[in-house]
């Protein structure tokens, strides 16, 4: 029997150590990396219909901290994720949608970056192994490409 999507995030909850990969440059050809650690902790919320999670970010040069809520909603079977970040803290992201299907979870959002439109997909991978992966892609041409610019991968933390 396939898991209810409402339970998607359950494997997410407690406290992980984070390696992050990043692009330095968005969507403009770059292949230089940064790669720096950081930590998360994640609890339910709304009666195990979304959660929260607290991120500590160690950036070269600059640490800072963000939150990620995601909600889900039985109407559409589909889950939300905004991201806040604390340099930033009056400006929520747009939120990505989507769903788990098969262990791995796709979410889209429209966005605009630099004054341009794009496509964001946050993928999640290997959500059932102790090891869990989130990636950032962008496309500049509503999906035909896509550019993997961030991600973290996930190591519990007992």
């Amino acid at each position: 029997m396939k898991p209810h999507q409402s339970s998607a995030f359950d494997f997410f909850t407690g406290t992980w150590r984070v390696a992050h990969h990043r692009l330095q440059s968005r969507l403009a050809g770059c292949t230089t990396w940064d790669k720096f650690d950081g930590s998360c902790t994640v609890w339910r919320v709304l009666g195990g219909h979304g959660n929260v999670d607290d991120n500590v970010l160690h950036l070269p040069g600059q640490d800072y901290r963000a939150i990620t809520l995601r909600s889900y909603d039985p109407a559409s079977d589909q889950w939300a994720i905004w991201w806040l970040d604390a340099r930033q803290p009056h400006q929520l992201d747009v939120p990505v949608k989507g769903r788990f299907e098969g262990g791995i979870g796709i979410f889209f959002a429209d966005d605009m970056l630099d004054g341009k439109a794009i496509r964001v997909r946050f993928s999640w991978l290997n959500v059932q192994t102790p090891s869990p992966r989130w990636e950032q892609a962008f496309s500049p041409d509503d999906g035909q490409s896509w550019e993997v610019n961030w991600t973290m991968d996930f190591t519990r933390i007992t």
